[in-house]
């Protein structure tokens, strides 16, 4: 298994591979239907798409915490007493 110490780069490469996948196949459905080769062209789609969302979620996913974190709101000091 792989060490805690690397949590956040493999969280990224599994958010980055989903998505990327996801998106990348409903993105040539949307534009293409369902030719013949989808598979294919679905495959070379979703690899360039991939080669970009990986390095692009290790860039924002800092940015993205400090975002939630500030419009979530901590209950735990909300609550009445």
């Amino acid at each position: 298994m792989i060490a805690q110490k690397h949590y956040q780069l493999v969280y990224s490469f599994v958010m980055a591979l989903l998505m990327s996948g996801i998106m990348s196949l409903v993105i040539t459905i949307f534009n293409l239907g369902f030719p013949d080769n989808l598979l294919q062209i679905w495959l070379k789609a979703w690899s360039f798409g991939f080669l970009i969302a990986f390095p692009a979620v290790l860039l924002v996913s800092k940015l993205v915490s400090k975002i939630v974190d500030f419009v979530i709101v901590d209950d735990s000091k909300t609550e009445d007493k």
